[in-house]
């Protein structure tokens, strides 16, 4: 195996998708970093040994067509892509992008209808938090459904544990939560000052795995990767007056770290809408979930309905209405989401009809001329 693929995250499963690209005189590569100008895409030259090398990199016109129409048909970072010149410099381009094995989304920011692929190709979905302040249960929950659904490992960071009195107290104040959850979804304490705790992170980041970290700004995130890189790459801000973090990555982009292993920084997310995550809420609520399947009509919408298993477990003291209120409000928002996502399928297919429509209109044309 070339070792420069291997140390950007190559697997057997990655090898057997390339085989669709291997006749054509592409090159495979991982996209880095996306910016307004292009992206960032990292491979291995030609000496021997292969070194590291990366280049910048547009899309293919094809490519472009099919990312206008759907922008999660388009690059994101941490995909494999097949790429086209950029040797021994200049510009490559980006012909194709192979089947993802993970894809960590959210809902597009604002009132736009669509998804917005955060990383890709990801092993663990490190969900950070902060033990300088007090936990938000709400925002772990939508936090690990998101991580959850994407397809990879979810695991708990909680940074700052120099600041924390009882760390092991934090960290045990999450455990009915992540038992009610449908996996076992473990939790580290951690501090990137003093150093507590990291060595339990390694097994996540060793070669060729990839971990990407979310969580809002000020939680940690720089400061921890600045660790894993041995120098201040990862600015890091001071936190406002009002305790909230201020943004410090302003983009995502794919680290490859020395010791092994490659880790996605994102910047904070304000805004985590629900996309494809029915499965990460099912996941995460599996406790809830079993309940909805015992109520006593199938579209139970879990409020006054007669016989509904949610309402009557808070009722009994076995559910705590907080839970309960929150699992109801994020299926709201998912089924919210699901009719969106219909509109927008069809929407999409008008326009396509359209355009399918305008080429055959051009090709009676043409043909009609040339008689």
């Amino acid at each position: 195996m070339n070792p420069v693929l291997h140390r950007l995250g190559w697997t057997r499963a990655t090898a057997a998708a390339w085989q669709a690209h291997a006749a054509e005189g592409l090159r495979p590569a991982r996209v880095a970093a996306q910016h307004r100008g292009g992206y960032i895409v990292l491979t291995g030259d030609d000496a021997d040994p292969p070194q590291l090398v990366e280049h910048r990199a547009d899309l293919s016109g094809k490519l472009r067509r099919a990312a206008a129409v759907d922008p999660a048909a388009g690059p994101a970072v941490g995909d494999w892509a097949a790429i086209r010149g950029g040797v021994p410099a200049g510009c490559a381009t980006i012909h194709a992008i192979l089947p993802r094995t993970s894809q960590l989304s959210r809902k597009a920011v604002g009132r736009t209808v669509g998804e917005q692929v955060v990383a890709a190709n990801v092993d663990t979905v490190f969900v950070v938090l902060p033990l300088d302040r007090p936990i938000a249960e709400r925002r772990l929950e939508r936090l690990l459904i998101i991580a959850s659904g994407s397809g990879a490992d979810a695991a708990i960071v909680l940074t700052k544990a120099d600041l924390c009195p009882d760390p092991a107290a934090a960290a045990a104040a999450l455990a009915p939560l992540c038992e009610r959850a449908g996996r076992t979804i473990p939790v580290h304490t951690i501090s990137s000052l003093t150093g507590d705790g990291l060595a339990a992170l390694d097994h996540y980041i060793d070669t060729p795995r990839t971990s990407a970290l979310v969580g809002a700004s000020g939680v940690g995130k720089s400061t921890l990767i600045n660790r894993w890189l041995g120098h201040d790459r990862q600015a890091v801000a001071e936190l406002t007056s009002e305790g909230k973090g201020r943004h410090t990555t302003t983009g995502r982009e794919l680290l490859v770290l020395p010791h092994g292993g490659l880790v996605i920084d994102t910047p904070g997310m304000r805004e985590l809408g629900l996309w494809n995550t029915d499965e990460g809420l099912l996941d995460i609520f599996a406790d809830v979930s079993v309940l909805a399947d015992r109520c006593r009509f199938r579209d139970c919408g879990h409020a006054e309905e007669p016989g509904c298993a949610i309402q009557a477990a808070v009722a009994d003291g076995t559910l705590a209405p907080e839970r309960a209120a929150s699992f109801l409000k994020l299926l709201r928002e998912q089924a919210h989401v699901d009719r969106a996502k219909d509109d927008l399928a069809r929407t999409r297919a008008r326009q396509a009809d359209k355009v399918a429509h305008r080429a055959l209109g051009r090709l009676y044309r043409d043909r009609d001329r040339d008689r």
